[in-house]
C-alpha cells in the first residue's frame, strides 16, 4: 500500500494550511473596505494568520524529512506548501503596504478581485482534503485557472484607471504597488492549483 497512515499526516497539515487561506482572504477583503484609520488591526490580525502558516509550512517540512514513506512525490508536498505560503506572503505584503502608505479608497474593481482571491481560497481549502483521491480534482484547477484570468483582466482595468491624466503620480505609484500583490496572491492561487494538476498527471 502506498498510502500508510503515517501519510495521512500531509493531508490534514495541507487542509490545515489551506484553512488558512479563506481566513487570510476575509481579512483582507475587509481591510480593503474598511476606512483607512480601521486598518491597522485587521492587517496584524492577517499577519498573525501568515504566521500560523509558516508554522505549519514548518512542521510539514519537519514531516518530510522525517518520513519514509510519503503519499506522493516529497517535491510535490513541498511545493504545495511553498505555494500555499506565497499566497499568504501576496496578502500579507499588501495588508501591510496599505498601512504604510495609508491607501484611501482603492481603485474601482479592488472589490471583484478580493472576491476572485476569496473564491480561490474557499476552492483550495475545500479541495486539500481530497488529495487522496487528487484524479477527481480537474474541476479545481480549471476553476483557478479562470479565476486568475478574471483577476488579470481586472488588473488591467485597474491599472487603466489609475493612470488616468489628472491623478496624483506619488498615490498612484503607491496604490499600484499594494494592487499589484493582490494580482500575484491570484497568480500564486494558480501554480498551487498547478502543482496539484502535476500531482493528478503523476498518479493517473
Amino acid at each position: 500500500m502506498r498510502f500508510t497512515p503515517r501519510g495521512t499526516r500531509f493531508f490534514d497539515l495541507l487542509a490545515d494550511a489551506a484553512k488558512n487561506l479563506v481566513s487570510a482572504t476575509a481579512l483582507l477583503r475587509e481591510l480593503v473596505a474598511a476606512d483607512p484609520a480601521e486598518r491597522e488591526p485587521l492587517a496584524k490580525r492577517l499577519h498573525e494568520v501568515e504566521h500560523q502558516g509558516d508554522e505549519l509550512t514548518h512542521t510539514i517540512m519537519v514531516e518530510l524529512n522525517s518520513s519514509f514513506v510519503t503519499p506522493f512525490d516529497r517535491e510535490d508536498i513541498q511545493a504545495l506548501a511553498a505555494k500555499i505560503d506565497d499566497v499568504l506572503d501576496f496578502m500579507d505584503t499588501a495588508a501591510d503596504l496599505a498601512v504604510l502608505y495609508r491607501i484611501g479608497t482603492f481603485p474601482p474593481g479592488t472589490d471583484v478581485l478580493m472576491r476572485v482571491l476569496c473564491r480561490a481560497a474557499e476552492l483550495t481549502a475545500s479541495s486539500m482534503p481530497g488529495l487522496a483521491k487528487v484524479g477527481d480534482l480537474e474541476p479545481f484547477w480549471i476553476e483557478i485557472n479562470e479565476l486568475e484570468n478574471e483577476a488579470d483582466r481586472v488588473y488591467r482595468r485597474i491599472l487603466a484607471h489609475l493612470f488616468e491624466p489628472g491623478g496624483d503620480a506619488l498615490e498612484v505609484l503607491k496604490t499600484k504597488e499594494v494592487v499589484e500583490q493582490f494580482e500575484l496572491a491570484a497568480d500564486a492561487f494558480e501554480h498551487l492549483a498547478d502543482v496539484v494538476q502535476t500531482i493528478a498527471v503523476k498518479e493517473s
